[in-house]
């Protein structure tokens, strides 16, 4: 009798050892994100550095299911349908498209954004101090500098007269760049070529088929198809000696020429502290949406050889980065 007892008590012991071990291990929250491909998995990279800077290890107290949608938007609904189904503690969506389409296909999951263009206006949250819903995140800014970053071209290029630009129609936040392009083109005397481009098929079919002499510059406007297929994009220019401009400096890295506005890798950081605070159980809708307003300007001196051109001195002395 006093055997069984002893063996009921050991065991008794044993399980709530196990479950108090259990109950000190740190949960492992779910990271579901999505983006379109290309230099913008620069914006994930930066997520995992700003975690890791609050603390939080990657297979100890998260997992990130990362997917690639490689610029294709139905890639991203069903990235989103698939991560909900899973039950993940939260969507991580980079790009305005991406932010909208995962909003669209998903019913209850919590979504942290980082978005290129205003959220308000693009319909993902009520305001900015009171986001409300189930998004919250970081706006970066490129769809608001598309005049600025004329200005700087036609600062560097002052015979400047024709730019090519490539966007999706049926992007809205595309189309709306586009608008922006036009507007800026007007007041800084610069005809904007217009290529339009629903897939990535067409994209790489209209940039096969574009002649060195139908504009003096590549001039991107926000667009996640030809982000996704940015290198693409920049060898092109390159090998049309045809001088370019971006939105981030990452692309520059690659071989464009200039860049200005923010930096993706900064961009994921910021956003870590909103991933943070709703996977452990924080409200989207309550939580501030913060706008990033520190810019950059880059230029890689090594793709102005290559293609012939000259910077001016007093521009070089205004950038924040020069590849040489």
């Amino acid at each position: 009798m006093r055997r069984k007892l002893f063996g009921l008590t050991l065991s008794t012991m044993l399980f709530a050892l196990c479950m108090s071990a259990e109950a000190q291990q740190p949960k492992v929250y779910r990271i579901g994100a999505i983006h379109q491909g290309g230099p913008i998995k620069a914006v994930v990279d930066g997520l995992r550095d700003g975690l890791k800077q609050s603390g939080l290890e990657e297979g100890k107290h998260y997992a990130l299911d990362i997917r690639d949608a490689k610029g294709d938007i139905k890639a991203v609904e069903e990235a989103a349908k698939n991560l909900e189904r899973e039950k993940v503690n939260l969507i991580y969506a980079v790009t305005t498209s991406v932010a909208t389409a995962v909003k669209n296909v998903t019913s209850s999951m919590p979504i942290v954004f980082a978005v290129g263009s205003d959220p308000v206006g693009s319909g993902l949250i009520q305001s900015y101090g009171k986001p409300g819903g189930r998004l919250t995140g970081v706006q970066y800014s490129v769809t608001d500098l598309t005049g600025k970053r004329l200005e700087i071209l036609k600062e560097m290029l002052p015979k400047l007269s024709r730019v090519v630009i490539i966007y999706n129609p049926n992007n809205r936040s595309s189309a709306e760049a586009a608008a922006l392009a036009r507007q800026a083109g007007k007041l800084f005397k610069v005809q904007l070529v217009e290529r339009q481009a629903t897939s990535v098929e067409e994209l790489r079919q209209r940039i096969g088929a574009f002649k060195a002499k139908e504009a003096d510059v590549y001039f991107y406007t926000t667009d996640a198809i030809v982000i996704s297929q940015a290198q693409f994009v920049v060898d092109m220019a390159t090998s049309k000696k045809l001088p370019t401009m971006f939105s981030e400096q990452s692309l520059v890295v690659m071989g464009g020429l200039a860049s200005y506005g923010q930096n993706f890798h900064e961009t994921g950081r910021l956003s870590a502290k909103y991933v943070q605070k709703v996977m452990t159980g924080a409200q989207p809708g309550d939580l501030r949406v913060e706008v990033v307003d520190k810019f950059e300007l880059v230029f890689n001196l090594k793709t102005a050889k290559q293609i012939g051109l000259t910077i001016p001195p007093n521009l070089l002395a205004r950038a924040e980065k020069v590849i040489r």
